[in-house]
């Protein structure tokens, strides 16, 4: 029995942008006039701003990695030394805005699925906030086919962490996870830690995940898709 489909969001319904991380800062850096939260001798180089700004992310990313701990953008720019201002929050969506789009066949997908009476939810290992994300999906025509979704900027955990996936079922209504299927990119945080939860978990296999974001483990995939048009078939081989 299938009641829930649960999806990742980056690598899985938005394609996967390998990214220059360092550019990208920089050059939000730069337009966003980027200061530390206080003041300094001498003042810190733009340089070493950005600097200080990979530094809390990776961070963020090997906490999330190893103990399963949740970051929001305001925790990277404090561990950053950095004021998080409107400026550098709008540079920062705009300079990533490209690197959002959701894939074309999502609204097909979620749309039937939901047609099948299915719950249909996002659970995103992410450091942006809400608003951020739902505007993406709003853009894209597709924030209405969620029955519910959770963010890890809004909760203690992050995927592979079984608080996550029940964070996920609980926004969608549904309490079994044997009953929930997860679809995601990552090995470790998505299929190995949904299967811990207790779901089935199939694998979008395209992303190429940078090795230091790599977890101890890695979960058997139930079901592996190489478009999302192909996930309806395998659910109602399931649902049977």
């Amino acid at each position: 029995m299938v009641k829930a489909v649960l999806f990742d969001w980056g690598g899985t319904l938005t394609p996967w942008h390998t990214v220059d991380a360092k550019e990208l800062w920089r050059t939000i850096a730069t337009e966003s006039a980027i200061s530390a939260a206080a003041e300094s001798e001498p003042v810190p180089t733009i340089e070493q701003l950005v600097d200080a700004l990979l530094a809390a992310e990776d961070a963020a990313w090997a906490r999330s990695r190893d103990e399963h701990t949740s970051t929001s953008m305001a925790d990277v720019c404090a561990a950053a030394g950095i004021a998080l201002t409107a400026e550098l929050l709008a540079a920062h969506e705009r300079h990533w805005e490209p690197h959002t789009y959701t894939d074309p066949d999502a609204v097909t997908v979620l749309a039937e699925l939901r047609n099948r009476g299915l719950r249909v939810g996002l659970l995103s290992n992410t450091v942006w906030s809400r608003e951020h994300h739902e505007r993406i999906l709003r853009r894209d025509g597709v924030l209405d086919l969620f029955d519910g979704a959770v963010y890890t900027s809004e909760i203690p955990w992050t995927k592979p962490h079984p608080e996550a996936f029940r964070a996920a079922m609980d926004a969608v209504g549904v309490d079994d996870p044997s009953a929930c299927v997860y679809v995601g990119d990552r090995l470790f945080d998505d299929i190995y830690g949904a299967q811990a939860a207790g779901m089935r978990a199939v694998h979008v296999p395209h992303s190429a995940v940078p090795p230091q974001q790599v977890g101890h483990t890695v979960g058997e995939p139930d079901a592996v898709i190489q478009r999302l048009t192909d996930l309806v078939p395998v659910v109602d081989r399931w649902r049977a």
